[in-house]
This record gives structure tokens, C-alpha cells and sequence, in this order.
């Protein structure tokens, strides 16, 4: 792996000077990807900081035969483990959980004494976003898990179910009137839990509704050097914003064609 523009500046390119070695064509440490996609420094006090984290091929797929892994790499899971590994909490939506097998999140050594040093416990909650609430609370995902996974629904959520999420342990959390779950508000409640380092990795409805909310702090895009055609989603779907908003790119990394972006707000 090897940086294309270096975190620090981006001005520079990857044929100048790098005293670090960070442009070097070698795996990077998992402590070089944790510095290099650390949390940013300059968040105020008590606010959340909402990243997301999503793979797509050249020709715009999010996904291939409804499942990101036949378009992602070795190194997009080394950074997918980095990302999991810095957050307090991981967001996804219900069809995700369901599509993608979700499981919870593990307590790494790795990262053990970074996320000690941060005042972290040993893993990642996970937060499933679901206005029905139509999701299956004796997988382990909801009973193995080592910090208790939230349920994060609306205020109209049917009462049989919202009771089945807490009798399996599950904390549920009300962000939204109705069924529906208000994006910005689910934000808001995470980080009055103290969960304010928070990851979504989609689905694509899910991101897009953070999209259309304005909720969106930072996006980690991989762009795989694949081609699926068909009809897969994008990686965020759902209303368009009235306004693009433009995001600035804070870092660029290669490795085997495959390219890791960093944008943020």
C-alpha cells in the first residue's frame, strides 16, 4: 500500500520527499492505518463525528449479487477492521444486518490499549437502525454480544417487538416519530450515550438518508478496479439533495489498483 497524498498535505505528491517512509510500497501496520484514519482532533466537545465506510466498483455498484465482499480486497478489510476498531459505535441498517450476516463487533488486541488509552471499552456497540424492527433477536448479534447492541427505531414501533429487543438485551433506542427513524436524531441520541465516534457502513438507503439529512461528517470510499454492470445500488440511494455538498479530500491510498479515499466535510 502506498500513499498517493500524504494525510499531512495535500499538496504533495507521491514522487516529493517522505521522511515518514508512509509512501513506501509495503502492508502497512495496523497502527499506521489507525493514525492514519484517526478521529479528527478538532471535534467539539460532546458532538458526534459520523464517518461512513463503503466499497464501489468504477461502474458506480455498491454491490455484487446484494453483497459488498466479491468487489472488496484484502487491504479494504484491514481498513474495514481499522474503522471498526477506532468507533464507538457502528451503524447499519436492518437490510444490511440481514444481507451481510452482521455479527458483533470482537475485542481486538491490536487496538486494545489504543481504544483503552480513548476511554473505549473493548469493542464497537452496534446500532441497528429499524422502523419495523422485523429483525431476528436470538441471533448472536443480539445475544453474544460484548457490549449490548442497540435497536435504534421510531416512537410508533410495534410494542410486541420493541419489547422482544430488551427481553434479548438489546438497548433500544427512540429516534424518530412513527415508525420512521429521523437520521440526524439517531445521531444526536448515539452521542448523548457517549457514543460519539460513529461508523455506518450502509446500506446504501441508510447513507443516503444520512446524505439527505445533512448528518454526514466523512466518507471512506474504496474504489475497486471492477466492473459489474447490471443494476446494483449506489452506494447511497434514496431523495437527492437539493444542493451537491462538496466534500475535500483529506487522503488518497493504493494498493493493487484498488484506491482508499477519504473525504470529509
Amino acid at each position: 500500500m502506498r500513499s498517493l497524498f500524504p494525510v499531512t498535505d495535500l499538496t504533495t505528491t507521491a514522487a516529493a520527499p517522505d521522511p515518514s517512509g508512509l509512501l513506501t510500497d509495503r502492508e502497512w501496520s495496523l497502527d499506521e492505518l489507525a493514525d492514519a484514519y484517526a478521529y479528527p482532533t478538532d471535534i467539539p466537545a460532546g458532538s458526534p463525528w459520523l464517518r461512513a465506510n463503503m466499497v464501489s466498483t468504477l461502474d458506480g455498484a455498491a454491490q455484487h449479487d446484494g453483497r459488498s465482499q466479491p468487489i472488496s480486497c484484502a487491504a479494504d478489510m484491514r481498513i474495514f477492521g481499522t474503522l471498526r476498531a477506532l468507533a464507538d459505535v457502528v451503524i447499519a441498517g436492518a437490510e444490511t444486518v440481514r444481507l451481510e450476516g452482521y455479527r458483533p463487533a470482537l475485542a481486538r488486541v491490536a487496538f486494545a490499549a489504543r481504544r483503552a488509552a480513548a476511554g473505549q471499552g473493548p469493542a464497537p456497540a452496534i446500532a441497528v437502525v429499524s422502523g419495523s424492527l422485523d429483525l431476528d433477536f436470538a441471533l448472536p448479534l443480539f445475544t453474544e454480544p460484548l457490549v449490548p447492541t442497540l435497536v435504534v427505531t421510531g416512537s410508533g414501533a410495534p410494542a410486541d417487538r420493541i419489547a422482544a429487543a430488551r427481553k434479548a438485551g438489546a438497548e433500544v433506542v427512540i429516534a424518530g416519530e412513527g415508525t420512521r427513524v429521523d437520521p440526524a436524531r439517531a445521531v444526536r441520541e448515539l452521542a448523548d450515550r457517549g457514543l460519539r465516534r460513529q461508523l455506518t457502513e450502509g446500506g446504501p438507503r441508510l447513507l443516503g438518508q444520512f446524505v439527505a439529512a445533512g448528518a454526514l461528517d466523512e466518507l471512506c470510499l474504496t474504489l475497486s478496479p471492477m466492473l459489474t454492470a447490471g443494476d446494483a445500488q449506489r452506494i447511497a440511494g434514496g431523495p437527492g439533495v437539493a444542493v451537491p455538498e462538496r466534500f475535500a479530500l483529506a487522503s488518497l491510498l493504493e494498493e493493487d489498483g484498488f484506491l482508499f479515499g477519504r473525504y470529509r466535510r
